[in-house]
């Protein structure tokens, strides 16, 4: 089942998706999408049987599938943190990445859909595209072992995790994390796929989806999602860890091997890969889910700030 959420005469509606992509049923006004994804696949199924109106994609927008309580984004692609880090170090990967998988929270309130514009974010020269997939959460839970975790995987998704680079690393060197340099946009579609039309990609814990990222027309890099370090179950698993994952949550598989910029400028510099910029786009596909294309736009100019002013009065602790 394809899942979508679509605006068409001024309104938002859930609506399943055809099998080519064509066309999409409305479900009636009062069913969201957390309520598909809340659902188990048998309710699920009857929910969707009450389909009425077909509508003409053509005719109608795609939105994000999806509005996330929070978005969890994770980095488990070996390649790409390996391209990423060529010529800054000796080390190709960093020893601590491979004992567990990590994340870091990004902004729910920046998610956007299909085809919308992705403006430049302030005070950005090295902006950059992130081909991902996303695991969104059906059923809630806390402390889920991998074994349990299917039954809380409601679908997948395309998440395209936009990176102002320049921003990103400068923030990075105080150590607390990522802001401005993530949290401008989040782009999710076309539409969730639910888990159990994907099983046929299935190796082992793995799903083997073909992944595909280009810039205006230009492949830029290929890989497969079955590359993931750890599989999604365990990304769950992760992720619940001494708290919840709840309906609707989205937790992003982190960006595949040449599947973003940064990787080829550590590869084969940068002159053979600009940053984006207004007037490019972006298209990602992913086998079994679909495409996912977003114009680049000019954004709103930069605000400066002041320098910090520090105090002259310290606590006694500091006396």
């Amino acid at each position: 089942m394809r899942i979508a959420r679509i605006e068409i005469d001024g309104a938002v509606r859930a609506a399943i998706v055809s099998a080519d992509g064509s066309s999409a049923s409305l479900l009636a006004p009062d069913v969201t999408v957390l309520d598909l994804l809340a659902a188990d696949p048998e309710h699920r199924e009857e929910i969707a049987s009450g389909a009425g109106d077909q509508v003409a994609l053509e005719h109608a927008r795609l939105l994000a599938p999806v509005q996330p309580p929070t978005v969890r984004d994770f980095s488990v692609f070996e390649q790409h943190i390996e391209g990423v880090r060529m010529g800054r170090t000796d080390e190709p990967v960093p020893a601590v990445w491979y004992e567990s998988p990590f994340c870091y929270f990004s902004n729910p309130h920046a998610v956007n859909g299909p085809g919308a514009e992705v403006p430049v974010p302030p005070g950005c020269i090295d902006l950059d595209f992130e081909l991902e997939v996303a695991a969104v959460i059906g059923r809630p839970g806390s402390n889920v072992r991998p074994g349990d975790a299917p039954a809380h995987i409601a679908g997948y998704t395309i998440f395209n995790d936009w990176s102002a680079r320049d921003l990103q690393l400068a923030e990075m060197r105080l150590g607390l994390g990522i802001c401005k340099g993530k949290d401008f946009a989040n782009t999710l579609g076309p539409w969730i796929v639910t888990a159990d039309e994907l099983e046929r990609y299935r190796e082992g814990d793995r799903l083997d989806l073909d992944l595909r990222a280009f810039v205006n027309d230009r492949e830029i890099g290929d890989d497969t999602l079955a590359n993931m370090a750890w599989s999604f179950e365990e990304l769950v698993s992760y992720a619940s860890r001494g708290t919840w994952v709840r309906t609707g949550d989205v937790l992003g598989s982190g960006t595949c091997g040449a599947g973003c910029l940064l990787e080829m400028w550590g590869r084969h510099g940068r002159d053979e890969y600009p940053p984006l910029g207004p007037g490019d786009t972006v298209t990602l596909t992913v086998g079994g889910i679909g495409t996912l294309s977003n114009a680049v736009v000019a954004g709103p100019d930069h605000i400066p700030l002041a320098p910090a002013r520090p105090g002259r009065l310290r606590s006694r602790a500091a006396a």
